[in-house]
């Protein structure tokens, strides 16, 4: 009987064997995990988890019967030692599972401050996954004063959480402003303005010098000599896409697990899918580090694993929450070169084109706007800008034209 192994046991290795069961694959599935707890969802853990207002079953993408019931083996806080995809197995500790067919959901890795600059203080953490922030969530109660390093999406929501729980924050991004590698100068002037109604600082165009401490973090010193007092440090200074395994097999890695567009390896008994998985699109090669991403070319890779033969086409979104304001993104902006504007009472929306041509859409409380500006990116169309612009164009109409 055919037995197909998949090593990562997140939201793409969770959503690849559900999917190799319902299409109907009735030999043995095995999912590994390093975590000691079934696949969970990721997001709210710097939200509403940390915020407590989320149970870690809620958490759980399936309950744990489900694998059960679904003849899938679980093999969870068991880390992987060894592949030899000659031999076609997986080493466990000292047992050895051989397996016909391989798939890489590995994720990512959250990147670390280097310990020469204090990043193996006590009180420096990282938002990656359970453990992590289980391992901070005692400091978000203490009412101090935390500096975050990183101006991104998870350092931003980090900072949302810390100021709803009364803390004093201090944001430090090296670059010239927050959001500046995913969003435009727009999206970054109304989330600093967010922050800044909520007491937070930001500091922008400064980078961290090195942590200061004896044992457990006591202050930060800047790139600009100013010295600061903390209580704690949270880092979130992106993520590197966990490729460990994949090297051991012997298959391709460039910034990531580079696969096919079916989401193959150099390796065709080796698939992958997910935040580490390097793929084809548009004349490149992309990593896209996101929940929607995940699942679908997980099932796109499961049933091509099945004999699909069928290129994985993304549908890019994504999504931020930070205090009463939901942040929804449609498209990919890669090579944009103007924004426009479309402001309705409290909501706001920025869309990004190339041209003549609509990329991307980010939409602040706006979910009617970004519902429709998704469907006009799937869909190829791209309104002129200035109709966007234009607070009396019907935008329903729009997906008719």
């Amino acid at each position: 009987m055919t037995h197909i192994a998949v090593i990562g046991a997140g939201q793409a290795g969770s959503s690849l064997v559900a999917k190799l069961r319902s299409e109907g694959f009735d030999g043995d599935i095995t999912l590994i995990g390093a975590e000691p707890v079934p696949p969970y969802q990721r997001p709210p853990l710097s939200k509403k988890y940390l915020l407590g207002e989320m149970t870690l079953e809620r958490l759980f993408l399936r309950p744990e019967q489900f694998y059960a019931d679904q003849n899938i083996t679980l093999r969870l806080g068991t880390p992987v030692s060894d592949i030899d995809a000659r031999a076609k197995t997986i080493t466990l500790g000292d047992e050895v599972i051989a397996y016909d067919q391989l798939a890489f959901t590995t994720g990512s890795h959250p990147n670390r401050l280097p310990a020469k600059i204090g990043g193996t203080l006590n009180g420096v953490h990282v938002v990656r996954d359970l453990a992590d922030v289980d391992g901070m969530t005692a400091a978000f109660e203490t009412g101090g004063h935390v500096l975050i390093v990183g101006g991104g999406y998870i350092g931003l929501e980090a900072a949302a959480v810390a100021a709803k729980k009364g803390l004093q924050v201090t944001v430090v991004e090296m670059a010239d402003r927050i959001l500046q590698r995913v969003a435009c100068p727009e999206t970054s002037d109304y989330f600093r303005a967010l922050h800044e109604r909520h007491g937070v600082k930001i500091i922008e165009g400064t980078g961290l010098d090195h942590l200061i401490g004896e044992g457990h973090v006591a202050g930060a010193k800047l790139t600009d000599g100013q010295q600061i007092d903390v209580d704690f440090v949270v880092v979130g200074v992106g993520i590197t896409p966990a490729t460990e395994l994949a090297k051991k097999a012997g298959v391709t890695v460039e910034n990531g697990i580079r696969v096919d567009a079916q989401g193959r390896t150099s390796d065709p008994a080796i698939w992958a899918a997910g935040d580490c998985a390097a793929f084809p699109y548009r004349d490149q090669i992309l990593r896209l580090e996101s929940v929607q991403n995940a699942i679908d070319q997980a099932e796109a890779v499961a049933c091509n694993m099945l004999g699909a033969n069928s290129d994985y086409i993304p549908k890019p979104w994504f999504w931020s929450d930070q205090y009463d304001v939901k942040l929804q993104i449609a498209g990919l902006n890669l090579g944009y070169d103007r924004v426009v504007t479309r402001q309705t009472d409290d909501a706001v929306s920025h869309w990004y084109y190339a041209g003549d041509t609509l990329l991307a859409v980010d939409a602040m409380n706006d979910p009617r706007n970004y519902m429709i500006g998704k469907r006009l990116i799937e869909a190829g169309k791209s309104p002129a800008p200035d109709v966007i612009a234009n607070p009396d164009t019907d935008m329903k109409a729009l997906l008719r034209a």
